[in-house]
């Protein structure tokens, strides 16, 4: 089969691999359908050291399950399927509290011996645990929001949680890529009515009005925060959704929060200190976040994206085919896409 290598910093090729194929009786082979380029995936393509022997990448995908070993019972063959960035059983001691992605027996696509998600079909790891099916065809107008929940949707919604945004909060959200386009779609649906956005991308704080933004702020630094103040009194807002993983970025979520008010964060970061120093003790401040377990909240979410009333599809605006995915990766590096839709 096809699938997407990386080899170093702007060095995305699409070459042949072996065929994805059950080696653990836990296991299931999907043929995917549709995947896509993450935002995360921006970082390794721009600062990867360059190897001989590329890695497998992508970790966003939905597909039909082909295959399954002898000891998953909760899917079969013919099954479309919605799988989690992180693979994890769903049955230990960090899963049963919502935390797959600390799962001891889970892991991540495109490590270890692992299929990335960016290829023709994967072998995935703890099948019943990991795979969530849905129950529509693969023809369904709704498989670029029903893919979101594999990664963007259910991290802008876990920002939102670890806040703990809901109708008595006012939001501000950092960022305006497809998480963070996502973060202001789940605080609106958490019941948020304030909801100031910061970015400077017309296109893309267009479609975060959409979803619910009812403010935008494209200056940064400090005259950004100056401007977010402006717009709540000089205050700040109860909490903060940083989406995007720079310290800047952090820098600017501290500066726009209210006192006693909280910060999430979902950005990979990309920094290894940070101001949490004394000024954020004297101001009550609390930061939170991390990495998003999508695998606890699909079935939440689910409903929703089923029934219409909400359509985080929407931040996909290119599709391409398994062979135009290094186009792909240049046109999100270069601003050109929001996100990419892959069609195999």
């Amino acid at each position: 089969m096809r699938a997407t290598l990386i080899y170093g910093a702007g060095d995305i090729r699409v070459e042949d691999v072996p065929d994805p194929r059950v080696q653990d009786p836990t296991d299931a082979v999907v043929r995917v359908v549709r995947s896509c380029i993450c935002g995360s995936d921006l970082w390794p393509y721009g600062s990867r050291p360059v190897t001989e022997q590329g890695d497998r990448i992508g970790h966003e995908f939905l597909g039909v399950v082909e295959d399954t070993g002898p000891e998953v019972s909760g899917l079969k063959a013919g099954d479309l399927v919605v799988a989690p960035f992180a693979y994890a059983d769903n049955t230990c001691g960090f899963c049963s509290e919502g935390l797959h992605t600390s799962c001891p027996r889970g892991g991540f696509w495109g490590a270890d011996g692992v299929d990335g998600g960016q290829g023709e079909a994967v072998r995935t790891p703890l099948a019943d645990g990991t795979l969530v099916k849905l129950p529509v065809g693969e023809d369904s107008a709704l498989l670029p929001s029903l893919l979101t929940l594999s990664d963007v949707f259910c991290t802008g919604h876990h920002c939102a949680v670890m806040a703990g945004v809901d109708a008595r909060t006012t939001v501000t959200v950092i960022g305006d890529g497809a998480v963070g386009l996502c973060a202001v779609l789940a605080a609106r649906r958490l019941g948020a009515e304030r909801i100031v956005l910061m970015g400077r991308h017309a296109q893309r704080t267009d479609l975060g009005r959409d979803f619910g933004a009812t403010d935008v702020v494209p200056e940064r630094g400090e005259e950004g925060i100056a401007r977010a103040r402006e717009l709540t009194g000089g205050e700040g807002t109860h909490t903060v959704l940083e989406c995007v993983g720079t310290r800047a970025a952090l820098e600017m979520a501290f500066g726009v929060v209210r006192d006693g008010g909280t910060v999430s964060r979902v950005g990979v970061p990309q920094y290894e200190e940070g101001p949490v120093g004394p000024d954020m003790f004297r101001r009550n401040l609390t930061l939170t976040g991390g990495v998003a377990p999508a695998r606890a909240y699909i079935e939440e979410l689910l409903p929703d994206v089923l029934d219409g009333r909400i359509e985080p599809g929407r931040v996909f605006d290119r599709t391409v085919g398994l062979g135009e995915v290094p186009d792909g990766y240049r046109a999100m590096a270069a601003r050109e896409a929001l996100k990419v839709l892959i069609a195999p």
